[in-house]
């Protein structure tokens, strides 16, 4: 009896322990660092990847220029997504981005904005109105030293002639997300962002659009880090997918390469 007891027990005890041990691990989060001005887009990426893979994904979105210096200084990430060439170029140079992984995923325009309710009317090229239709505000735009945005902000301003006239009425925003908010509380009459950051936010509108020769051309690269962990690649791949393609540009951004087929 003792025995049938003993017996009894341990196959119970078996069948406690063994769905423990078969049970697969979960899926470490990657963590993924990207320009401020992916933060809709992504997190909705992000959202579907992890529907579709099980894998949690969470982001730092921050000034390309932000996030480059805290991956030279040794904060840990599996990916990172720039707003342009320059700061992957940076890291690349560095041997912190895994170069074999680096793409371009999506393409940008750059727009200049107004608060909703103001009147402005403006069309942009060689020689145009900027300074005087700044009143005695200033100009709202991501940091042109350093900042993607703010960069490409300047390089068109420079190639239509109208820099020299308003470089010393800029605010400085240490993103272009912080740009767009300036205008929309009403703290600047104009501020150049990209097109997709004006298409989310309510507050603003897009008075006119900078031509594209005006500046180099908007690419966002992705690369793994080298230091990224095993799901990164697949992260990386699934941007390039349709589904992931097919929700950047909801938001605005212009493809850059066609979507794998099948994806």
């Amino acid at each position: 009896m003792l025995g049938r007891i003993r017996l009894v027990q341990l196959l119970l005890l078996a069948w406690l322990v063994l769905p423990v041990a078969a049970a697969a691990p979960p899926e470490e989060r990657l963590l993924v660092l990207a320009a401020a001005s992916l933060t809709n887009a992504l997190n909705d990426i992000g959202l579907a990847y992890t529907r579709a893979s099980g894998q949690p994904v969470k982001f730092s979105f921050a000034a390309s220029s932000a996030l480059a210096r805290q991956l030279e200084a040794g904060a840990h990430a599996d990916l990172f997504i720039s707003a342009d060439t320059d700061w992957m170029d940076y890291l690349q140079r560095r041997s912190l981005i895994d170069s074999s992984t680096r793409r371009d995923i999506a393409g940008g325009q750059l727009v200049l904005i107004a608060p909703a309710t103001s009147k402005v009317q403006l069309r942009i090229g060689p020689g145009f109105g900027l300074a005087s239709a700044l009143g005695s505000g200033r100009l709202a735009m991501a940091d042109p030293d350093s900042v993607p945005a703010g960069r490409y902000g300047r390089e068109a301003l420079t190639s239509l002639r109208v820099w020299p006239g308003v470089a010393h009425r800029v605010a400085r925003a240490e993103n272009v997300r912080a740009a767009l908010e300036l205008v929309a509380r009403g703290e600047a009459p104009l501020g150049i962002v990209y097109r997709t950051d004006a298409l989310v936010e309510t507050r603003v509108r897009i008075v006119d659009a900078f031509p594209p020769g005006s500046h180099a051309p908007i690419v966002y690269p992705a690369a793994m880090t080298s230091v990224a962990g095993a799901g990164a690649r697949r992260f990386l791949d699934y941007l390039s997918s349709s589904a992931a393609q097919n929700i950047l540009r909801q938001y605005g951004f212009v493809a850059v390469q066609p979507a794998p087929t099948g994806s």
